[in-house]
């Protein structure tokens, strides 16, 4: 495609250099997104000298009117469609900046390419017809802003002839979409009535739009705040490729953000391992002396051989992105497929890539309608927020910390069908100090499933007390046990004894309790082992920590025996205690129990015998895949 630019940037009288502006425009197809942009590089004198001529007589040949959009026809096809299907920078001057602007499509066919476009800026504009006024399409791109993370949005009200400038018709259109934007957390830097046909308000206000005291667009685009420099954030070297010459084995990338220099002392996630850089190399000058900041392609060689692996991430000591095998993600969806629980895609972070499942979505609404209703699973240019649990461990910032590293794609049958932002990176996950380095098995875990013939699992029992929890699970245990399995038991009491001492009933501890029990059974169930919970677990969120540090090898059970048999059986005393008042926090005799929504399984054991029970169990662990068909045993043996 044909790409407008300017000169480079001059610097100030100071020596420095004008800051630069990123900023994204869109708009529904047919609000004048593309004439706005003519008329832009036109009243800033940006135009190449006879472009407008040669527009102008290629449009006399062509026996059409001239337009200002036609600067931005970049492909012969456009011309004929009548439509902007790609995503073109252009580059021109305000008084105090040098604008970047990225004029992303408005057709809905062309939201894919709009992510791309956007995922870039520092700010936006967003364009109105006055006529048509704030459509589906206009709500849905001021949610795809906000998901992509802009903050700073100027409202553009275009085609003001249309409707005889009036005052009122700005004002009503202005309410609606600051209103809109301001619900989403984004509060407009500026409202502006223009005709980009005519140029009133794009570059000075006309006697037309007489009774608008605000900026122009041009003086709107003037005031907008370039993002942090890239260099003043933490340094992050995603490694693309790594060479051997001669004696040296290069590790090449671009300096995506910080910046570094022979001598630094670097980390290697999501590994954690530590160096120093003992070289930088370059081209075609080569080694480098002095530091070498964002946006350079280099290579490193290192003091010592270490194992590094395309994707992985080079940072200083201490201050690394996070190791993770979970995020949580804003994301927009592009696959005519639904997403939905249970999904296995392909995410992208950098170059690094990891094979994933969702394993939740959370607030899936469609950006048009701005529906108040969630739904199970994002359709089609919808939005939602999910849990993605990732297959291999990946290091990753949220994207408020490092826009450059906080962003992802997502990919379905080698096709792009999303994108957005982490949100988060595993809260419930540990950071890992740059000086400990987990140690691995031995054994692999084909060789324990080999022997054990099932994989390793989180077998998680809740429900009230005395529900038959840990009868089920001494039960479970014994029978995988007798069938030549390596199952664990984790009773919660017996946990309290021991490793949870310390801790009491409050909110707080209850939590941390369930995270230390998900952490133990993780272990073990990654090392080959099933490892059988039995722990009331009252909380519906603390169970979802539990499924999230467990992952894929979580399986929850619900024991839902009614209350009322629960009470008559209380084995240890403890409703009588509750109901007399010598027992608090008890679970058990309110409503402080969140029964799961989505178990894999569901048990009441007034209805089964202990034998029929576990049963079931086995047959969920083998419809899941946690035990092998040759390892089942189904004949009772307690």
């Amino acid at each position: 495609m044909n790409m407008l630019v300017t000169p480079a940037s001059p610097a100030t009288p100071n020596g420095t250099t004008r800051p630069q502006v990123r900023i994204v425009i869109v708009g529904h197809v047919d609000h004048g997104k593309s004439t706005l942009v003519g008329r832009l590089l036109h009243e800033t004198g940006s135009l190449p000298d006879g472009k407008l001529d040669m527009l102008k007589a290629v449009s006399a040949r062509r026996g059409m009117p001239f337009e200002w959009s036609f600067l931005l026809d970049a492909l012969q096809t456009e011309r004929d469609q009548g439509i902007t299907i790609d995503t073109t920078q252009i580059r021109f001057r305000t008084n105090s900046r040098d604008i970047v602007l990225i004029d992303a499509p408005g057709h809905a066919e062309f939201l894919r390419n709009m992510i791309t476009g956007a995922s870039q800026a520092d700010g936006a504009v967003l364009i109105i017809d006055a006529l048509e006024g704030v459509r589906d399409q206009t709500r849905r791109h001021g949610y795809l802003l906000h998901l992509l993370g802009v903050k700073q949005v100027a409202i553009v009200v275009n085609k003001m002839d249309r409707v005889d400038f009036s005052a009122d018709r700005f004002k009503e259109i202005s309410d609606e979409i600051s209103a809109h934007l301001s619900g989403l957390g984004v509060t407009p830097t500026a409202v502006i009535p223009i005709s980009a046909r005519d140029g009133d308000g794009v570059a000075e206000r006309t006697d037309r739009i007489g009774w608008y005291k605000g900026p122009t667009v041009v003086e709107a685009l003037d005031r907008l705040e370039p993002a942090r420099a890239l260099e003043a954030l933490a340094l992050r070297l995603p490694v693309q490729a790594i060479y051997k010459f001669d004696d040296r084995r290069i590790v090449a990338g671009r300096i995506e953000s910080g910046s570094l220099k022979a001598g630094d002392e670097i980390v290697i996630m999501p590994a954690v391992k530590i160096a120093k850089i003992r070289t930088v190399e370059s081209w075609p000058v080569t080694p480098v002396t002095g530091r070498q900041g964002a946006g350079r392609s280099v290579g490193i060689t290192l003091d010592r051989e270490l194992f590094i692996e395309r994707g992985d991430i080079v940072a200083h000591a201490g201050s690394a992105p996070r190791e993770t095998r979970r995020l949580r993600a804003r994301i927009f969806w592009l696959h005519d497929k639904p997403l939905a629980k249970g999904d296995q895609l392909l995410v992208r972070c950098g170059p690094k890539e990891s094979r994933a499942t969702v394993v939740a979505i959370e607030k899936a609404v469609d950006p048009g309608e701005l529906s108040s209703t969630e739904n199970k699973a994002i359709g089609r240019n919808h939005v939602g927020e999910i849990d993605i649990s990732l297959s291999n461990s990946i290091a990753t910032d949220p994207y408020t910390e490092n826009p450059r590293t906080g962003r992802l794609v997502i990919e379905v049958s080698g096709r792009i069908a999303g994108g957005g932002l982490v949100l988060s990176v595993d809260a419930g996950q540990r950071a890992v100090p740059v000086d400990i380095v987990p140690v691995e098995s031995a054994l692999r875990p084909d060789e324990r499933s080999a022997r054990y013939q099932h994989n390793g699992a989180v077998v998680w029992l809740t429900g009230l007390p005395a529900s038959g929890k840990s009868t089920l699970a001494k039960a479970l245990e014994r029978r995988l046990f007798s069938n030549g399995g390596s199952p664990i038991l984790l009773d919660g009491d017996t946990l309290r004894a021991g490793l949870n001492s310390d801790l009491g009933f409050s909110a707080t501890d209850r939590s941390e309790n369930i995270r230390r029990l998900a952490e133990v059974a993780t272990h073990l169930a990654r090392n080959g082992h099933i490892a059988i919970v039995a722990a009331v677990s009252p909380a519906r969120e603390d169970r979802a920590t539990a499924r999230r540090i467990a992952d894929t090898v979580f399986r929850e059970i619900h024991v839902a025996t009614p209350a009322q048999v629960c009470e008559e059986r209380d084995p240890k005393g403890h409703y009588k205690k509750a109901r007399a008042g010598a027992l608090a926090s008890f679970t058990g005799i309110g409503n402080d129990y969140e029964a799961p929504q989505a178990a894999e399984l569901v048990i009441d054991t007034s209805k089964r015998t202990v034998a029929e029970a576990a049963d079931e169990i086995e047959q969920m662990l083998k419809r899941t895949g946690v035990l092998f068909d040759e390892a089942l045993d189904l004949a009772a043996n307690i």
